[in-house]
C-alpha cells in the first residue's frame, strides 16, 4: 500500500506526525510511506509549490495524505506560485473531482457547538463537493471598468458531464451510509443559468437511483437549514464555491476545525481501491506552527477515511474512528487548533484507546 505523504506547511507537519504513528500501530502489512514537498516550503526548495516529482510521486501512489498549506512569506508572491496552488494542483491533475465532507457533532460534545446542545445533536450528514469545476477552475481576469476603476471578473461554469458525475457519488455515498437514502442538491438556479444546468443534470442522473429521496434546495437556505435544523440533512450535494462555504459553516455548526476530516477522489482504481487524496480541513495556521498544540483528530480521522475509501479496511478504519470518539469522551477536548492538550498528547490518547 503506497502512500504519498505530503506534510506542507505551518501545523501539517506537526499533525501528519500522529496521523502516521497511528498507522503504524495498526501494523498494516505492506504499508510503504513516501515523504515529498508541497506548499510554501517547496517553493523555498523548489521554486514551485507543487514540484513535478512531487506531482509523479502522487501519480504512482494508492493514495495521498496531505497535511495543510499556507505560508505568510509567500503571500506577496505571484497566484500561480502561492502555497494554495499545491492543492489545487493535485485536485485538477489527479482528477480528484469529488470531494467528501463529513459533518458529525460527537455524542457527548454538544457543547463544543454554537447551536442549542438538543439542536447540535442532530448534525450527522455528509456534503459530497465537486471538485474541479466551477468559478475557482474558470477563466478570471482583471479590466477596466466604463468608470475607469479596476474591475475583477471570474467565469463560473458547469458542463453536465461533471453535474451527473458527482451525483452518482453522492447517491453511492447516500446508498453506503445509515441514514435514509437521501440527497439534497444545493444551487442557486433562481438565479445563475449555471445552477439551471446543474439542476437538469442531477435530476437526470437521478433516474437511475429510483429509491433515493432527492430534493433541491438554494444554497441561502440550506445554509440557515444547517444551523437551524441539521437533521434534516442526509448527503448535500452542491458546487464547488457553495460546497466550499457551506462546509466550513457546517464545522463551525460542529464547533472544531480541529476534528473534521475529507477525501478527495475521482475515478481511477489500484489494486487496493479508489485513489484518493486525504486531509482535514484545516488551514496551516501558521501562529501556532511549532507550537506543539495543534489539534491532530481531523488528520487521524482523515487517515481513517483513507483506510475506508482506498484500500477497503473497514475494520481499521473503525477502529481508529472508536478511538478517536473514546479519547474525546474520556477528556481530551482540544475544540480547537489551539487546543489546551497539545499535539502529541492528543495523539497519545488515540493511540492509547487503539
Amino acid at each position: 500500500m503506497k502512500i504519498a505523504v505530503l506534510p506542507g506547511d505551518g501545523i501539517g507537519p506537526e499533525v501528519t506526525r500522529e496521523a502516521l504513528r497511528v498507522l503504524k500501530a495498526l501494523d498494516l502489512p505492506g504499508l510503504t510511506l513516501f515523504d515529498g514537498d508541497v506548499g510554501g516550503m517547496a517553493y523555498k526548495r523548489h521554486g514551485h509549490p507543487l514540484p513535478d516529482e512531487t506531482l509523479t510521486m502522487a501519480r504512482e501512489a494508492d493514495a495521498v495524505l496531505f497535511g495543510a498549506v499556507g505560508d505568510p512569506d509567500c503571500d506577496g508572491l505571484e497566484r500561480h506560485l502561492r502555497p494554495e496552488q499545491a492543492i489545487l494542483g493535485l485536485r485538477k491533475e489527479l482528477d480528484l473531482f469529488a470531494n467528501l465532507r463529513p459533518a458529525k457533532v460527537f455524542k457527548g460534545l454538544e457543547h463544543l457547538s454554537p447551536l442549542q446542545p438538543e439542536i447540535a445533536g442532530q448534525l450527522d450528514m455528509m456534503i459530497v463537493r465537486e471538485l474541479t469545476g466551477d468559478v475557482y477552475f474558470g477563466e478570471k481576469g482583471e479590466r477596466v471598468a466604463n468608470d475607469g476603476s479596476r474591475e475583477g471578473w471570474d467565469m463560473m461554469s458547469y458542463c453536465e458531464t461533471e453535474v451527473r458525475r458527482i451525483a452518482q457519488v453522492a447517491f453511492r455515498t447516500a446508498r453506503g451510509g445509515d441514514d435514509k437514502l437521501r440527497v439534497t442538491s444545493v444551487d442557486k438556479a433562481n438565479v445563475l443559468e449555471t445552477s439551471q444546468v446543474w439542476r437538469d443534470a442531477v435530476k437526470d442522473a437521478a433516474v437511475a437511483h429510483p429509491d433515493i429521496d432527492l430534493s433541491h434546495m438554494y444554497v441561502d437556505n440550506a445554509a440557515m437549514q444547517i444551523i437551524s435544523n441539521p437533521g434534516g440533512f442526509g448527503v448535500i450535494l452542491t458546487g464547488n464555491l457553495f460546497g466550499d462555504i457551506l462546509s466550513d459553516l457546517a464545522s463551525a455548526a460542529v464547533g472544531s476545525i480541529g476534528l473534521l476530516a475529507s477525501a478527495s477522489m475521482g475515478e481511477r482504481q489500484t489494486a487496493h481501491g479508489t485513489f484518493g487524496l486525504y486531509e482535514p480541513i484545516h488551514g496551516s495556521a501558521p501562529d501556532i506552527a511549532g507550537e506543539g498544540k495543534a489539534n491532530p483528530m481531523a488528520m487521524i480521522l482523515s487517515a481513517a477515511m483513507m483506510l475506508r475509501h482506498s484500500f477497503g479496511l473497514e475494520a481499521e478504519a473503525t477502529r481508529i474512528e472508536v478511538a478517536v470518539e473514546a479519547a474525546l469522551s474520556d477528556g481530551i477536548r482540544g475544540g480547537d487548533l489551539g487546543g489546551s492538550h497539545g499535539t502529541q498528547a492528543i495523539g497519545d490518547a488515540v493511540l492509547e484507546r487503539l
